[in-house]
C-alpha cells in the first residue's frame, strides 16, 4: 500500500544540484520504493493514479530521464529507429527522412539522426555508434558501405532498408531506382531532341558519378561525339554550376548543345550563367537538372528536370520496415520507385 505524501516535494539529496538522479532519487521524493518508480515507468496502469501523479511531479522538479537502454534490454524493444544522411541540409536526404518518419512515429518509434557526410570511413563509426544504442531497425543511405559495416549490420540481426538505390543484394531490403537507367534515360531524351553535342556536369558522389557515366557512355553510343564533363569533388552548388558553364565555354568551346547535371542547384548555376553571358535556352543550349526541388518550376525559364518522389520513398521505406519489424519475410527485398523526365523550359 503506498504511503500518503505530502503535496509539496523538496528536492531531496542526489537531485540536480547534488549529483546524477536516479530512480531511487525520485522514490525518496514521492515516498516509494525504487521498484515502484520502476514499475510506474514500464506499466503505469500497476500503480495508483495518486502515486503516479507524485512520480511525474518528482520527475519534472529533477528533469530525470529514465534509462532507456535498460528498458530495452528488459522488452527487447528500445522504440528508437537510427537513421543516418549523408547531409541534413540537402533538401533531398531531407525531405526523404522526413517522409519516413511520420509513419514511424505514428508506431511509437523516435529517430536518432547522424549525417555521414559522403564518406564511408565516417558512416562506419556512426553505424557502430547507433547499433550500441540498440535501435529496433536502421535507416541508410545509399548501398555501398564498407565491408566492416556491412559485417555489423549483419550481425546486428535488426531489420535495415537501404534507400535512394537499388541493387540485387541488399542488406535487408531497399527502396530506390537505378541511377544509371535514369542517366541513359536522359541521354535518350537529349538525342531525340535534335540535340548533336552534349556535356555533363557533376558532383563527385558515387551515385552523380554513375548518372553521369550512363548519360555520357549513351550518349556517345548513339551520337559518336565525345562528352565534355566538369565534375566537382564538393558539394553542389549554384557557384559550381556557374563555374562549370565557364569552364565548358572555355576550355571546350561548348556554346551549343545540352547540359546534363548532377542536381537541379548546380543546373540551376549553369543556367545563370548562361543567361550572363546571354546564350539562347533552349534554343542553342539545354540544360536539364535532376531532383526536381522546390525551385525548378519557379525559376526563368523553369528547369527540366528528372524527378524522383521523394515523398513516395520514404513512405515506402517506412512501410517496408515496419513490416519487418514486425516479423513479416521480406517477400519484395527490392522495390523500384522509378523516376520521371519533367520537361519545362530549359531543354
Amino acid at each position: 500500500m503506498d504511503t500518503q505524501h505530502d503535496k509539496s516535494i523538496k528536492r531531496a539529496p542526489g537531485g540536480k544540484s547534488g549529483g546524477r538522479v536516479t530512480m531511487s532519487t525520485i522514490g525518496k521524493l514521492a515516498g516509494v520504493s525504487q521498484v515502484t518508480v520502476s514499475r510506474a515507468l514500464s506499466d503505469p496502469a500497476k500503480v495508483s493514479p495518486a502515486t503516479m501523479t507524485r512520480i511525474r511531479e518528482a520527475i519534472e522538479i529533477t528533469g530525470f530521464v529514465p534509462n532507456a537502454v535498460a528498458g530495452a534490454l528488459a522488452s527487447r524493444k528500445s522504440m528508437l529507429i537510427s537513421a543516418i544522411v549523408p547531409s541534413i541540409t540537402n533538401i533531398v536526404h531531407a525531405s526523404m527522412v522526413q517522409a519516413f518518419s511520420i509513419p514511424m512515429r505514428e508506431k511509437g518509434y523516435e529517430i536518432l539522426l547522424s549525417e555521414s557526410g559522403l564518406d564511408a570511413e565516417n558512416e562506419e563509426k556512426l553505424i557502430a555508434a547507433h547499433l550500441s544504442r540498440r535501435p529496433d531497425a536502421i535507416y541508410l543511405t545509399g548501398i555501398h558501405h564498407s565491408p566492416q559495416a556491412r559485417k555489423m549490420l549483419m550481425g546486428a540481426d535488426i531489420p535495415v532498408v537501404e534507400v535512394w538505390d537499388l541493387t540485387d543484394t541488399p542488406i535487408d531490403i531497399c527502396v530506390g531506382f537505378h541511377h544509371s537507367q535514369a542517366g541513359r534515360a536522359v541521354a535518350d531524351f537529349v538525342h531525340q531532341s535534335g540535340h548533336k553535342r552534349a556535356a555533363t556536369v557533376s558532383a563527385g558522389d558515387e551515385r552523380a558519378r554513375r548518372r553521369r557515366d550512363a548519360f555520357s557512355n549513351r550518349f556517345a553510343d548513339l551520337t559518336g561525339s565525345d562528352i565534355p564533363t566538369v565534375t566537382f569533388e564538393a558539394s553542389a552548388s549554384l557557384s559550381g554550376g556557374r563555374q562549370a558553364l565557364s569552364r565548358l565555354i572555355d576550355e571546350d568551346n561548348f556554346t551549343e548543345g545540352a547540359i546534363f547535371c548532377s542536381s537541379d542547384l548546380l543546373a540551376h548555376g549553369v543556367l545563370v550563367e548562361a543567361e550572363s553571358r546571354q546564350l539562347d535556352i533552349p534554343g542553342k543550349v539545354a540544360i536539364i537538372g535532376f531532383g526536381d526541388q522546390d525551385f525548378a518550376q519557379h525559376l526563368h525559364p523553369a528547369l527540366t528536370t528528372v524527378r524522383v518522389d521523394r515523398g513516395d520513398l520514404g513512405r515506402a521505406a517506412a512501410t517496408h520496415l515496419l513490416k519487418r519489424i514486425a516479423g513479416e519475410p521480406a517477400h519484395n527485398a527490392k522495390l523500384d520507385i522509378g523516376f520521371t523526365i519533367i520537361k519545362r523550359h530549359t531543354a
